[in-house]
């Protein structure tokens, strides 16, 4: 195997004794602090589970464009649901990918009172021609669950904090799970799977397909390969984490190139948040660890909100501008407004 542009880390050494574990928390402030960026291994997530979440992928999007648009997520207020190629962007410009969104089973809230991010909570769309997906996708949730927590944790020790930090400004998480296609283009230069960006949460969980390239990070000003190694998953950071820890983490931007046709990639993203009315306060860093923080970064074109929902909602409202228009009319017409 070539040599990887980023850092590999095995969750088990936490529970390998204290001495394992502090070399863990270590590596771990290093991989987010310098890159942003890891691979992840030793989760005791199984491969046949891996296989199933794969096999109900691939499922999906083979199913007839009348099943996978039976729930697509132009007739979800909450952004939830099919989203057909082409139908999301990025800094304005299409991204070349399918996908279905899932997030928490939640009632919608009808409080007209209630703040604009509310609007994010709701009911899945689940396609009815394949049952079987919302069973494994449940599996793969409490799974990965636990691992974001665990990272957390380890997180919290290795900034200065009390090991439950996190667990105490959490509150109720607002996941996210996208289950990704990105099709072949034949087009001689490089396509936008998915276009550079940074994620707006906390931590994202990220399996790609084996065997399947594409995923690229930025570092030092270059674009680097971060192909997928069998067993491990991709993990970054997001917006909030960096705010939290005043840049001492930083949130990296990323970007999938499309495959060569007639090939094709599945990828399945797990994105751990905060639930939407959480402020995750900043960490009082210790004095050796506050005098490497590069403060947050300065983008007026992407402000970084403390609330997680203002910032889930700016990613929403800006992803899916077709959702935006037909349901928020009136959230994108305050913003422009705003903007002017």
């Amino acid at each position: 195997m070539a040599e990887l542009s980023l850092p590999v880390l095995d969750l088990s050494r936490l529970d390998g004794g204290a001495e394992a574990a502090a070399a863990f928390r270590d590596d771990l402030r290093a991989a987010t602090h310098d890159v942003g960026f890891f691979y992840l291994t030793g989760t005791g997530i199984s491969a046949e589970l891996e296989s199933r979440l794969h096999r109900a992928a691939r499922d999906f999007f083979a199913l007839p464009e009348a099943d996978k648009l039976a729930i697509e997520n132009v007739t979800s207020p909450h952004f939830r649901g099919y989203t057909r190629i082409g139908g999301e962007r990025t800094q304005g410009r299409i991204d070349w990918r399918e996908q279905i969104d899932i997030g928490p089973e939640r009632e919608a809230i009808a409080d007209r009172d209630a703040p604009d991010y509310a609007r994010l909570i709701g009911p899945n769309l689940w396609p009815d021609a394949q049952p079987e997906l919302r069973d494994v996708v449940a599996e793969w949730h409490d799974h990965l669950s636990g691992v974001a927590r665990k990272l957390l944790r380890a997180w919290a020790v290795a900034l200065g904090a009390d090991e439950s930090y996190f667990d105490q400004h959490f509150g109720e998480p607002s996941t996210l799970i996208k289950i990704v296609r990105y099709p072949g283009k034949e087009d001689p230069t490089p396509q936008q799977g998915v276009g550079a960006h940074k994620d707006s949460g906390v931590l994202t969980l990220l399996w790609v397909e084996p065997g399947k390239g594409g995923l690229q990070v930025e570092r030092d000003g270059q674009w680097v390969d971060a192909p997928p190694v069998p067993g491990a998953f991709v993990v970054n950071i997001g917006e909030l984490l960096e705010y939290a820890t005043q840049g001492y983490l930083i949130a990296t931007n990323h970007r999938v190139i499309s495959p060569k046709y007639p090939d094709d990639r599945i990828s399945v993203p797990f994105f751990f948040n905060p639930e939407l009315g959480a402020r995750l306060p900043i960490i009082e860093l210790p004095a050796a660890l506050a005098a490497e923080a590069r403060g947050v970064t300065e983008d007026p074109n992407n402000p970084i909100h403390a609330l997680y929902g203002e910032n889930a909602l700016k990613s929403r409202l800006r992803a899916h501008p077709d959702v935006a228009a037909i349901h928020h009319a009136d959230l994108v017409a305050a913003r422009a407004q705003a903007s002017a």
